[in-house]
């Protein structure tokens, strides 16, 4: 029996057409521009349908009510299709990949996320790869959770960052090898994915929760991450140097985290570098750390470390197990 898929088209550079004040998503461009690649009207394609969220909008305008929409549209079409595809610009790509990756729990569909670097209405573009490849690996791969495909490349999708923004290639995951290796064949790592759920599939909504990311700097000022954690903060993803460091001299700084922690703030340490794996262990400037009350974020991406916290936070989970799931894998996130 033939698959059906659903299409799912949030805008992005992939939806874009020239207007005066740049690229800019086209409502109904994109339906058009499907029915012209022959490609997908295949016997060997499965059958789509396309659904447009209305209004479109470029990547860097998305927020948690946007993911809470698409989570909701998987969840309430998830009886009636095989898989789901869905269109997105690459600004924040791997955030959305990763939000949906908690929120729709027990996924035993395939979710492929895509998008492109050139809008499919310029001649010269890599969306049509993207989107021929993304729809057949959605009908003929058994892929139990979210992954984005970019220019040959399967990635997990708590696992994706984008690390250009020039070239066709612009994700990559450091810290996990791709899912499969694409080219004349698809050889898919079936050693590599995430199992069948046996639990009943579910979909979670995100709550607002104030959470921000710090990124260390050599001579950053101490009185900023005050600033920062004087708010109501519930959450911050510490991007630190190497496997976890920072300065250890200033009393200040560690007391400012330590008294953020006691206060019920959830640091997570989470490093600088695309390919690392943070050990508070190793150097005393990582001891501090940990002895300051941070816990460690692995060798998580620091988009899925802002991602899990939320979910975790809108699950309502106490401070202590927050902790301790942060810790531990719940979708292939990370490597404990």
């Amino acid at each position: 029996m033939k698959k059906k898929l659903l299409i799912i088209n949030t805008g992005g550079t992939i939806s874009s057409v020239k207007t005066p004040q740049g690229y800019a998503p086209k409502p109904g461009f994109v339906k058009a521009a499907l029915k012209a690649i022959p490609q997908l009207v295949h016997p060997d394609m499965p059958d789509y349908d396309l659904l447009e969220i209305s209004p479109l909008i470029d990547s860097s305008n998305i927020t948690v009510d946007d993911w809470n929409i698409l989570a909701k549209l998987i969840a309430d079409n998830y009886s009636h299709y095989d898989g789901f595809v869905i269109f997105h610009g690459t600004d924040t790509m791997a955030y959305t990949a990763s939000a949906l990756s908690f929120m729709l729990e027990n996924l035993a569909k395939p979710v492929v996320i895509t998008g492109s670097q050139i809008p499919l209405s310029e001649i010269r573009n890599d969306a049509m790869e993207n989107i021929i490849a993304s729809v057949w690996l959605a009908a003929k791969h058994a892929l139990n959770e979210v992954v984005i495909y970019f220019n040959q490349r399967l990635l997990r999708g708590t696992r994706a960052q984008k690390v250009s923004a020039h070239r066709f290639s612009a994700f990559d995951s450091p810290n996990f090898s791709h899912l499969a290796e694409v080219g004349i064949h698809i050889e898919i790592k079936q050693r590599l994915l995430q199992p069948k759920p046996q639990e009943k599939f579910n979909c979670v909504t995100l709550t607002s929760h104030f959470i921000a990311n710090f990124r260390l700097f050599p001579g950053f000022a101490t009185q900023v991450l005050q600033q920062i954690l004087n708010q109501p903060l519930r959450g911050l993803i510490l991007e630190s140097y190497g496997i976890g460091n920072a300065q250890n001299n200033d009393p200040l700084f560690l007391d400012t985290l330590n008294k953020a922690s006691q206060n019920g703030v959830i640091i997570v340490n989470c490093s600088q570098c695309h390919q690392a794996r943070v050990d508070m262990q190793s150097y005393a400037t990582g001891q501090t750390l940990l002895q300051a009350g941070v816990i460690s974020g692995f060798d998580m991406t620091p988009e899925a470390a802002h991602c899990k916290l939320l979910y975790l936070l809108s699950k309502g989970h106490a401070t202590d197990k927050i902790k301790h799931l942060m810790q531990h894998p719940l979708c292939g996130e990370l490597t404990s």
